[in-house]
C-alpha cells in the first residue's frame, strides 16, 4: 500500500468516527421494555415514547405515589401499628409482626430503598385507614396530577384487581407522578433526602427489634447526575423502573413498563441508560421569545384619551414578561408563535388587566402561555361624566360669545 492510500485510509476511518455521533444522536429503535418513555422534568413534554399511552402493570414503582402522600400526609416522627394484613404481606418484606409500632420515617425508608411490601400495607393503612381508603387517595392524587389512564389498587405494587380494574398505569402517567414528586409537590425535598439515602438502620418503637435497608436503586451510581428513583418487578409487570436525572439546567425522567422478565434483570438499566444519553445529547435550551407587534384594543364605551366627546377609547397592551423563555429543544425542532388577543373590551378597562396570550407551540402541542396585559386602562362614560364635558363646552361657547 503507497503512503496515498494510507493516508486516504486514515482519513476514511476519522471521517467514520466522527459520523458515529450523527448515528448515537438518532431517537431510540431498539429497547427492551414494551413501553417508555423520555420526559423533560420541568414542562412535562415527552420527548421521547414507545408505547407510551398503554396502560400496564407497574409492579414497586407504584411506591413513588405511596411515599409522597404519606410525606404529604402524615409527619415523619408520626408512630404507625402494623396490622395483621401487613404482617402477612408476601417477599420483599421487613418481617413486621402484628402489633409492632414504627415510626413513619423509618417505614418509608424501608418503602424506598428494599422495596418492603409490608411497610407500604402498615403506611397505607396509617394514612387512608384501610387499604381501599389509601386506594382512593391515590387514585384521587393521581388525577389531580393530570393522570389520564390509571387505575391504583395496592399501595405496593402487587398485582391486584377490583371493581374498578387492574391495578396499572400508562408510562406517560408515571413520569407524570415522578415529576410531582420531585418538581411540584410541597414534600419534593423530603422525597429526595428518602430516595436518595444510601443505607438507614432502625428499631421498632420499642427498642427490641434491629433492621437496616440499603438502597437497591443502581442507577443512583450509574450516571453523573441521577437524581431519585425506583424499581419494581411481579410475573405479571416484569421489571420496571422509573428514574430521574439532573444535569445542569436539564431535567428528564424515564419510565419503563415490561422491560424484560427473569433473567433479564439488567434490560431496563442498559434502557434508562440509553433513553437518557438521547436527552442529554440531544436537547438544548433555546430561548424562543420573539417580539410579538401589539396594537391598541379599542374600548366600547371607554373615555377617550383626550376626553372628546364622541372620541373612541384605546388601550396599549404589552406581553407581562419581558424575559427569555427558555425550551428544551432538538436542534431540528422550532417553536410557533400564536397570539391570542380579545379584539375589543368594554369598559372599564384597568391597567394589569389580562387581554389575552402569547402561546408557544411544538406541533400542536401547547408549551409555554405568556399572558398579555393592559398597560394602561379607560374609565367607563357615565352621565355625570357627559353632564361635566357638556356644561364645560356650553361655559366655553359663553365666553367665546
Amino acid at each position: 500500500m503507497t503512503m496515498k492510500r494510507v493516508i486516504a485510509a486514515v482519513l476514511a476511518a476519522c471521517i467514520c468516527l466522527m459520523d458515529i455521533p450523527a448515528e448515537a444522536s438518532a431517537p431510540p429503535t431498539e429497547l427492551y421494555a414494551q413501553s417508555a418513555v423520555l420526559m423533560d422534568g420541568d414542562s412535562g413534554r415527552v420527548l421521547f415514547e414507545k408505547n407510551g399511552e398503554e396502560q400496564r402493570p407497574m409492579a414497586s414503582t407504584t411506591k413513588i405515589l405511596t411515599c409522597i402522600l404519606v410525606l404529604e400526609n402524615a409527619g415523619l416522627a408520626e408512630v404507625a401499628c402494623v396490622s395483621a394484613k401487613a404482617a402477612a404481606q408476601p417477599q420483599v418484606r421487613l418481617g413486621v409482626r402484628e402489633g409492632e409500632q414504627y415510626q413513619i420515617k423509618d417505614l418509608l425508608l424501608s418503602l424506598m430503598l428494599e422495596s418492603h411490601n409490608d411497610a407500604a400495607v402498615i403506611l397505607a393503612e396509617h394514612v387512608g385507614k384501610s387499604l381501599e381508603g389509601f386506594a382512593h387517595m391515590m387514585n384521587q392524587k393521581a388525577a389531580e396530577i393530570g393522570c389520564e389512564k390509571y387505575h391504583f389498587v395496592t399501595p405496593n405494587g402487587l398485582d391486584g384487581e377490583d371493581a374498578g380494574g387492574q391495578h396499572s398505569i400508562t408510562a406517560g402517567d408515571l413520569a407524570k407522578i415522578m415529576r410531582y414528586c420531585i418538581r411540584l409537590s410541597p414534600k419534593r425535598e423530603e422525597f429526595l433526602a428518602v430516595t436518595r439515602t444510601d443505607s438507614h438502620s432502625f428499631t421498632d418503637v420499642e427498642g427490641e427489634r434491629s433492621f437496616s435497608c440499603v438502597n437497591h436503586n443502581a442507577f443512583l451510581g450509574m450516571m453523573e447526575g441521577a437524581l431519585s428513583g425506583k424499581t419494581g418487578f411481579t410475573g405479571k409487570a416484569g421489571y420496571c423502573y422509573v428514574g430521574a436525572l439532573q444535569r445542569g439546567e436539564k431535567t428528564f425522567i424515564v419510565v419503563l413498563l415490561a422491560c424484560g422478565w427473569p433473567n433479564n434483570k439488567t434490560y431496563k438499566w442498559k434502557d434508562t441508560r440509553k433513553l437518557m444519553e438521547y436527552g442529554l445529547e440531544n436537547y438544548e435550551y433555546r430561548d424562543v421569545r420573539r417580539d410579538v407587534p401589539l396594537e391598541k384594543i379599542p374600548v366600547e364605551g371607554g373615555i377617550p384619551a383626550g376626553g372628546d366627546l364622541g372620541g373612541t377609547a384605546f388601550v396599549q397592551p404589552e406581553i407581562a414578561d419581558g424575559e427569555e423563555i427558555r425550551l428544551l429543544l432538538r436542534e431540528d425542532e422550532e417553536a410557533a408563535v400564536r397570539l391570542r388577543m380579545k379584539k375589543s373590551l368594554s369598559a372599564p378597562a384597568a391597567p394589569g388587566q389580562t387581554v389575552g396570550a402569547v402561546e408557544y407551540y411544538l406541533g400542536e402541542a401547547l408549551i409555554r402561555r405568556v399572558p398579555v396585559t393592559l398597560r394602561d386602562g379607560a374609565d367607563k362614560i357615565t352621565l355625570s361624566w357627559c353632564g361635566r364635558k357638556l356644561w364645560k363646552k356650553l361655559m366655553l361657547c359663553k365666553l367665546n360669545d
